[in-house]
């Protein structure tokens, strides 16, 4: 089949290696420059997220559904990213993995343990299975796992959520273009806004453009055909040599959450999980020193680490933040995946390929 698909960000670069696998002829449609990440608030989402693939701590705010896609898309990230690795030969720190699956860490200072045994209750109503829920970790347990992490002002309360895992989304991203270029049935249109989607075809810069089926990944720019907003994401990386860190980290507080991963290339990842705003300027300078201090509160050796730069970008939310998945004669639409993006993308398009007969094997790899 010949089919276009409107949006270039994680679930366009998946889909169009997916279909181009199974033989199919893709073109795929994106305003961006390039598939090079920008790192200015514009293009590919995907690009501005430290890459947590965490079902047990988003509990928080998402209910038992999404978390059980996120386990589906753990396991099939496990299989996607050996085979990208392999396929891309992936050159910038070729030995480092792109995916990691050693549990995550939640941490809280001692006079926020009240309020992180509330969040700990919301994370276990009861339905968790015993090898999912989170362990309290003693401080001597706590060092060994990452000796590095302690608080500035005294122990930390921790907890493993083991099997949880977290991906080099950049790495990712670019090993995605390269593996679906390297097939020789996808075509990309950088430059190319698509207005409008519809079955069979969608509205690019130089007209409409036809198809055997149409997919619509698109983030925010799914707009009108889709009631998306945009809710902002704050990254800051870090260049740290010498600090060691293992399994991402999120930072318990009475008032916000504060992530921090672990990147190859001596790289410290430090982001806030979401802001109410569809505004792409600059990160402002409270942002900036609450999102820092709070990772220093936690992991003092950052006091000497460089920033390399503060990123943001709009992660594209629906009213309720569930997922979109539309299925109509020439048209597949996968919208709003929130900031679930990399938890959601392989578990929610693996399922609507096979629907959809468009791929009966799902994702490859």
């Amino acid at each position: 089949m010949h089919i276009g698909i409107a949006g270039a960000g994680l679930l366009g670069r998946l889909a169009a290696w997916a279909l181009a696998t199974q033989g199919h002829r893709v073109e795929v449609f994106d305003p961006a420059p390039g598939p090079a990440p920008l790192f200015n608030g514009q293009g590919a989402a995907g690009f501005t997220a430290a890459g947590m693939l965490s079902p047990v701590a988003e509990r928080e705010s998402a209910d038992a559904a999404l978390a059980d896609l996120g386990w589906r898309s753990i396991a099939l990230w496990e299989r996607l990213s050996q085979a990208l690795h392999a396929q891309a030969q992936v050159h910038e720190t070729p030995d480092a993995p792109l995916f990691t699956r050693q549990g995550s860490l939640l941490v809280a200072h001692g006079p926020d343990l009240g309020a992180a045994r509330r969040v700990l209750a919301r994370l276990d109503d009861g339905t968790l299975p015993s090898e999912r829920q989170p362990q309290h970790l003693p401080v001597d347990t706590l060092h060994g796992l990452e000796p590095e992490l302690h608080g500035s002002s005294g122990p930390l309360h921790a907890w493993l959520l083991p099997g949880e895992a977290h991906i080099d989304t950049v790495r990712t991203l670019t090993a995605l273009h390269a593996t679906a270029t390297a097939t020789g049935r996808v075509q990309w249109h950088w430059g190319q806004t698509v207005g409008s989607v519809r079955p069979g075809q969608l509205d690019a810069m130089h007209g409409t453009q036809r198809f055997d089926t149409v997919l619509d990944v698109r983030g925010t720019g799914a707009r009108p055909d889709c009631a998306v907003r945009g809710v902002r994401g704050e990254l800051v990386w870090l260049h740290a040599p010498g600090v060691r860190l293992s399994r991402p980290v999120r930072l318990l507080h009475p008032r916000h959450r504060v992530y921090i991963v672990p990147r190859p290339g001596e790289r410290i990842l430090v982001g806030a999980s979401e802001v109410e705003s569809e505004d792409r300027s600059p990160m402002s300078l409270r942002s900036a020193v609450e999102l820092m201090a709070a990772a220093h509160s936690v992991l003092p050796a950052l006091a000497e680490a460089r920033i390399d730069r503060l990123d943001v970008n709009l992660r594209p939310a629906l009213p309720d933040h569930h997922p979109e998945v539309h299925h109509a004669p020439g048209l597949l639409r996968l919208n709003g995946l929130y900031r679930h993006g990399w938890l959601l993308a392989p578990a929610l398009l693996d399922q609507a390929l096979r629907d959809s007969a468009l791929a009966p094997d799902g994702l490859p790899g």
